[in-house]
């Protein structure tokens, strides 16, 4: 895939890795990006100046917003799954209100989304990003429902990969360790810039990668599979 003239639609636009995917995809010469964005004021000026750029208001939980979303955004070649929620608690004692929420935004959310898209993609034998995380592979304490929800959807981007390949749409899988955007705020541990994260799946999305490892901590998470069930943990600890 040739990014320069791909029609972008990123969601959860205005900040972190979703922002830079904008940036990244007007970067490669897209010729339009509709950045999904709860709020469209927040999105900022640099962005919003920019007339390649079309803000569109997404609640990704909302089936309503998601079907308007497709309509305005029709002619959409590349649709980024990148919108997400977190909640650190314990699968135990946590609220399964947050839980289900949680599987709402990061799983349902993109689900939802990419049957809305799947006509306009298979039209143009066009792209989809499911922006994952190393945690689809393992559980740490008080974050086991989060890595639920991305090992949820690791699995739902398998799926829809073999439903969409024969029409000629890949869908790529994004994975990658700790990021330096609002969702790890507070952790005092090594970051990745969203930029790094960003290059990764464009070079991935044009040489037509279907699962983009980003960094050390995502492919020793991938490789741990093969040995003990949760055997990342372990070995962080260690």
């Amino acid at each position: 895939m040739r990014l320069s003239g791909q029609t972008a639609f990123v969601t959860g636009a205005n900040r972190g890795i979703g922002r830079a995917f904008v940036s990244g995809f007007l970067a490669r010469g897209a010729s339009r990006v509709y950045a999904g964005v709860r709020d469209p004021l927040s999105i900022d000026d640099e962005l919003s100046h920019d007339p390649r750029v079309e803000v569109v208001r997404l609640e990704v939980t909302d089936r309503g917003e998601i079907t308007r979303a497709a309509d305005v955004a029709s002619d959409t070649t590349v649709l980024v799954n990148n919108a997400g929620a977190v909640a650190f608690e314990s699968l135990l004692t946590g609220s399964l209100e947050t839980a289900r929420r949680l599987f709402d935004t990061n799983v349902f959310g993109p689900w939802e989304l990419t049957r809305a898209f799947a006509p306009a993609l298979r039209a143009s034998r066009g792209a989809v990003v499911n922006v994952l995380s190393a945690i689809a592979w393992f559980s740490p304490p008080q974050n086991g429902a989060y890595g639920a929800t991305k090992s949820a959807a690791w699995s739902l981007s398998n799926g829809l990969r073999s439903e969409l390949a024969p029409a000629g749409v890949l869908v790529q899988g994004l994975h990658f360790g700790a990021v330096d955007t609002d969702f790890s705020a507070g952790f005092d541990i090594p970051k990745i810039a969203p930029e790094d994260v960003v290059r990764a799946s464009l070079d991935g999305l044009e040489a037509g990668t279907a699962e983009v490892l980003v960094d050390t901590e995502s492919r020793a998470a991938k490789a741990a599979l093969t040995g003990e069930p949760n055997g990342y943990v372990r070995a962080m600890a260690g």
